[in-house]
């Protein structure tokens, strides 16, 4: 070490190292930054030691002071829950017009409603409630039981065509599968019904399906293909359509219809969560006061 080099410029002593001309200082670490390095091993010691560390085969360390991360994760969930307590048990007990017309319990409830909804509706509504082919929008005006508040509950409660006692139950005939209706009347009535919406059959007589629709799907439907939310049937009067407007498509439903199964969420999710989701769905903008909507 005492034969090292020593810097004509700086007074430092070389590494010994050389390259392209240019010899390596050996300059001395500042201070500062090696108490600073000091300093951090001191830190990991201590945390080692207060704290959950070491990895063990199936754990890690306790620490002294015995602090665990799932247990403060478990602390804050249960706080957080005591703080809902006093809305959920507000929702219990109201109906849905009170909770609708509470502009504090009605933010709560379409908050936790949402996540609810994105949880366990989505699959099939869509994370934005817009539905898809075979699955209602949720954000528009037409409803097949009703879009009051109290209806959209009792709907989400009880499902559709579900197990439950209580669940909506329509079913709408297999007109050519059964043999109710020949073929050409059903082609006809398909026409007759496309030009309730203001669309432009590609084939049938839309005179002779007027008759088909009066005497085997007015009853359901309404005579003027209004529909009815007691029984829902939809509305053939709109452009809202759940699975297609397309000719050969509505033969294919009246035909042999296809018809889907909404579980009943009450069981599952529990009368404050099914609240709360009623609350959110009809916050959409598509929900109606009374039981007049499409």
């Amino acid at each position: 070490m005492a034969d090292r080099e020593i810097d004509e410029l700086t007074g430092t002593p070389t590494t010994g190292h050389t390259w392209d001309g240019i010899k390596e200082l050996d300059t001395p670490m500042p201070r500062w930054w090696l108490w600073t390095f000091y300093a951090t091993i001191l830190f990991a010691l201590v945390y080692v030691i207060l704290y959950p560390a070491i990895p063990l085969v199936s754990r890690a360390t306790n620490g002294v002071l015995g602090w665990s991360s799932r247990d403060a994760v478990r602390t804050e969930i249960a706080t957080a829950q005591a703080a809902q307590t006093a809305y959920r048990d507000q929702i219990a007990n109201a109906s849905m017009d009170q909770i609708i017309a509470n502009p504090e319990l009605l933010q709560f409830a379409t908050r936790a409603g949402r996540s609810a909804f994105l949880v366990n509706c989505v699959q099939c509504h869509g994370s934005g409630a817009q539905g898809s082919v075979g699955y209602p929008n949720l954000q528009d005006d037409d409803w097949l039981w009703g879009g009051s508040p109290e209806q959209i509950r009792t709907t989400i409660a009880h499902g559709i065509r579900s197990e439950d006692p209580a669940t909506h139950m329509s079913v709408m005939p297999a007109f050519g599968h059964d043999g109710i209706l020949k073929q050409d009347q059903i082609v006809n009535v398909s026409a007759y019904v496309m030009t309730l919406s203001g669309l432009t059959p590609r084939f049938g007589v839309t005179s002779e399906g007027a008759t088909v629709f009066a005497d085997n799907c007015a009853s359901c439907h309404g005579v003027d293909g209004g529909g009815k939310q007691d029984v829902g049937a939809p509305s053939l009067k709109d452009a809202i359509w759940l699975r297609s407007p397309d000719q050969n498509a509505i033969i294919a439903q009246i035909n042999n219809p296809k018809m889907g199964v909404m579980p009943a969420w009450e069981p599952r999710l529990g009368p404050v969560a099914v609240k709360e989701l009623a609350a959110y769905v009809y916050s959409l903008g598509g929900g109606t006061a009374t039981a007049a909507s499409q």
